[in-house]
């Protein structure tokens, strides 16, 4: 890269943006009588703060990452979602944070302008400072770059004291070394550590989980905060070959009174699937599969007893998507995470709802070929693409706020790697921390439940034979850092879930 240098006589006082069009990139770096000026490409790296707690505060996000990606800056990474106590000014509501990192062709004058703009566009005005906004937007890091002028400091002068920024920011972070801009941002920390030092100086991951810090995951006009107590997700399978339960519900009837015993015994979230993806099925086609799931999804949303209830829909295809969240569907399970669809992951950010990404290779079909069953290690390969398969959700617009991560067990695996991935979610979360913070905080589904491992395992050749090794498999992937369960019995694995979180818990007390 060529730099250029010229030195000015004074600090020059930039007053608008009409220098910052022509001269897009400076850095300034300040002596006691000279200002040096690096000239260098105009395309940056840059890490907003977002805030908001006035009216709907998700709403406010996704407006504003509108608004953003309007103007040009493409976002890459989301940081997670949190729900804080406010600071300085205590007498307002909680607020919504949290931080992206994105790439712009504004200049750092140009770029607060416009999120100035857009503040004023969506209905801030002038106020109590650190008083109620529908939306605040600040800019931490602008590339590699130290800026002090009279309107703009970066990076921003309070990142250090502020754990509801410094807990996002680090989110967008990978543990593993990422680019010489990243370096750089570790270095404007005051701590030798960098970013990560200062934010275990605030407290760093003991202040998550506090009524002050909660790292939440929005689903309709709710803040689900997973991390309290492993949930329970029943399955639906509308489907006439699935190969626990094939054919048994195809009618709504048979359908809605499984529903009704699923959600007695205890189910946080029922899953309904129309379309098989056992190994080696057929797939039927978009109109088939709504033929088959909107009469029941209609005739279980009118269940008194759904009320509280999270419904998600098992689909690789974004029309299916599309229409059953429309009819009230809170969540798409996408098996092929976005693989098998191409607009999939479009649909999903325009509707805004949690989209589990799963692992798998291939599609059903081919999923069990001696090619998709070929690993060096199971846990690092799946959790590398895993992220690529969230990379690419984050890139067409679903934030990492809204992802949910299933490792994909049963599917291109054989029963040593289905073995290995419940003994090894510790390993899944931390490969994925290399590469994104972010990913490793998001809640892990796994869907062990009467798969054929179990069956060779235990030798029980018939699906619905394999409940008692379904609560073990289930028993060590809770221990493991599950945080949803997707099975056929609900009740037996509920209490199963129930002993672990408790043994859980009192680990936590005694260390």
């Amino acid at each position: 890269m060529n730099i250029f240098k010229q030195i000015l006589p004074s600090k020059p006082r930039f007053k608008g943006i009409s220098y910052w069009s022509r001269v897009t990139y400076l850095s300034f770096l300040h002596s006691s009588t000279t200002t040096s000026i690096e000239v260098h490409p105009p395309e940056q790296e840059v890490v907003i703060a977002l805030g908001s707690n006035v009216g709907n505060r998700l709403h406010n996000f996704n407006e504003a990452l509108r608004l953003m990606k309007k103007l040009g800056i493409q976002i890459t990474r989301h940081g997670c979602l949190y729900e804080t106590e406010p600071a300085y000014v205590t007498d307002q509501p909680l607020f919504l944070n949290s931080a992206v990192r994105g790439i712009t062709n504004l200049g750092p004058h140009e770029l607060l302008a416009a999120l100035k703009q857009i503040e004023k566009d969506m209905g801030r005005t002038a106020g109590i400072r650190y008083g109620p906004r529908p939306i605040d937007l600040d800019i931490l890091f602008y590339g590699n770059f130290k800026i002090n002028s009279d309107v703009l400091t970066v990076p921003h002068e309070r990142i250090w004291e502020r754990p509801f920024v410094m807990a996002p920011l680090i989110d967008l972070l990978g543990l593993a070394t990422e680019s010489d801009v990243v370096a750089r941002w570790h270095s404007f920390s005051k701590q030798s550590g960098g970013l990560f030092e200062s934010w275990e100086k605030l407290g760093g991951d003991s202040l998550i989980g506090s009524d002050g810090l909660r790292r939440v995951l929005p689903v309709g006009n709710h803040l689900w905060d997973w991390s309290k107590r492993t949930h329970v997700m029943g399955v639906l399978n509308l489907t006439p070959d699935s190969f626990s339960d094939g054919g048994r519900f195809q009618s709504v009837e048979a359908a809605v009174s499984q529903v009704r015993l699923m959600v007695s015994e205890g189910a946080d979230i029922i899953d309904i699937g129309a379309q098989s993806t056992r190994p080696f099925a057929s797939w039927i086609s978009v109109e088939e599969e709504l033929d088959r799931l909107v009469p029941v999804l209609e005739a279980i949303r009118e269940l008194p007893e759904i009320e509280g209830k999270l419904l998600s829909v098992d689909t690789f295809h974004s029309e299916v998507a599309l229409e059953t969240v429309k009819r009230g569907a809170h969540i798409i399970n996408d098996v092929s995470g976005g693989q098998l669809d191409s607009k999939m992951l479009k649909v999903a950010a325009d509707l805004g709802v949690p989209y589990v990404a799963m692992h798998m290779r291939g599609d059903p079909r081919t999923m069990q070929s001696d090619e998709n069953l070929q690993y060096e290690d199971v846990c690092v390969q799946v959790a590398s693409e895993l992220y690529l398969r969230v990379r690419d959700a984050e890139t067409s617009g679903v934030p990492a706020w809204s992802i949910i991560i299933d490792p994909g067990i049963g599917f291109s695996k054989n029963t040593e790697h289905n073995l290995d991935i419940l003994m090894g979610l510790p390993t899944i979360r931390r490969e994925l921390a290399m590469r994104s913070l972010a990913v490793s905080r998001a809640p892990i589904l796994i869907g062990p439940s009467r798969k054929r491992f179990l069956g060779d395992v235990c030798n029980r050749p018939d699906a619905t034979q394999r409940d008692s090794a379904t609560v073990a498999a289930v028993t060590a992937g809770i221990l493991g850092g599950a945080n949803i369960i997707r099975v056929h019995n609900v009740r037996d694995n509920l209490d199963s879930a129930r002993l672990c979180d408790a043994l859980l818990k009192h680990g936590r007390t005694q260390s």
